[in-house]
């Protein structure tokens, strides 16, 4: 392409505008991708505060996942061609017209998604499964706890738990546990009512849960070890809530054998993230065909109101994903 210059979504002061950016850089093994639609996440609103920077080398720009249509295939891609609908993550820039993508990060859209549905899907379905799957190896028939069910994550990691033939149960505010009943969950707990520990006491006969995947660090850690049952495994892929315990009673990991794990997803080497790509890809593709899984979208906002975008991401009122139009 003969253009140097391209529209994208720039920072200045902890507020976004569109302006004139260098189009990427393109190399051998990646895609350059016009893009059509860009997810919104947690990591996009914490790199514009200037507390989550962009690993070395990535683009400055914001924005992790996107679909669109390839424009451009490197002298070494195998896999894409021009005109290919793709949806992938990314490492930064896809708040933008154009985005280069490696190519073992992309996904085919299947026709019966559109590129806002498709953009929806890269971010939270690979954290979700790396989570489940990578991590705690959840098993069928196990009993998984996820904190902020109605969250991008959430909703994701809701269907493949389901799909796992795992027994769901969520935490999420009333108004959201419909759309977790809808995904698959068979128990919703309100957290503003008091301990989730003792409904999932309740709810489990005494028992506890098997995997927790928890985003709020903290204030949970206490009650999570508390849920847990006999070899259980607790996931946490966030720190929202802080990270600093008053104090802890550590007892429960010994007493019943527990596994305490953290992760990102963005910080993994391309070798992991392509590996954890194409497992996805071979366990949601059929799915997402046959209407198993689905993505989950609360807005859709055009790329030009990312402002706005951003400040419904951080009043937690999402049930779903937020999603930029890039038309």
């Amino acid at each position: 392409m003969a253009e140097d210059k391209m529209k994208a979504i720039l920072v200045e002061g902890g507020q976004m505008q569109p302006g004139s950016y260098p189009m990427p850089i393109r190399c051998p093994n990646d895609i350059l991708v016009e893009v059509k639609a860009a997810g919104v996440n947690r990591a996009d609103t914490l790199q514009r505060q200037g507390k989550y920077p962009p690993p070395q080398g990535a683009s400055p720009l914001l924005g992790l996942e996107v679909a669109g249509i390839v424009a451009e295939a490197g002298s070494k891609v195998s896999q894409w061609q021009k005109g290919d609908k793709v949806f992938g993550l990314l490492p930064g820039g896809g708040y933008a017209q154009y985005a280069c993508m490696h190519q073992n990060m992309a996904m085919p859209i299947p026709e019966e998604l559109n590129f806002t549905e498709a953009a929806a899907l890269p971010e939270v379905f690979l954290t979700a499964y790396q989570a489940l799957v990578w991590l705690a190896k959840v098993q069928k028939g196990e009993r998984v706890l996820i904190h902020a069910g109605a969250s991008g994550v959430g909703t994701a990691a809701i269907q493949i738990a389901r799909e796992m033939e795992a027994e769901v149960l969520v935490t999420a505010s009333a108004e959201k546990h419909p759309i977790c009943l809808e995904l698959g969950a068979r128990h919703a707990i309100d957290y503003k009512k008091g301990s989730f520990k003792d409904e999932v006491y309740r709810l489990t006969d005494g028992e506890g849960v098997d995997v927790i995947i928890d985003f709020v660090a903290a204030p949970y850690f206490q009650d999570n070890l508390s849920a847990l049952r006999k070899d259980g495994r607790l996931v946490m892929l966030a720190l929202l809530g802080g990270v600093k315990l008053p104090e802890a009673n550590l007892l429960p990991i010994l007493q019943k054998r527990l596994s305490i794990m953290g992760s990102t997803l963005r910080s993994r080497s391309p070798e992991y993230q392509a590996r954890l790509t194409r497992e996805l890809a071979d366990f949601m593709l059929p799915r997402l065909r046959d209407g198993r899984i689905r993505p989950v979208i609360d807005k859709v906002y055009p790329w030009e109101k990312v402002n706005e975008a951003h400040a419904y991401m951080e009043e937690n009122k999402s049930k779903g994903k937020i999603i930029l139009s890039v038309e």
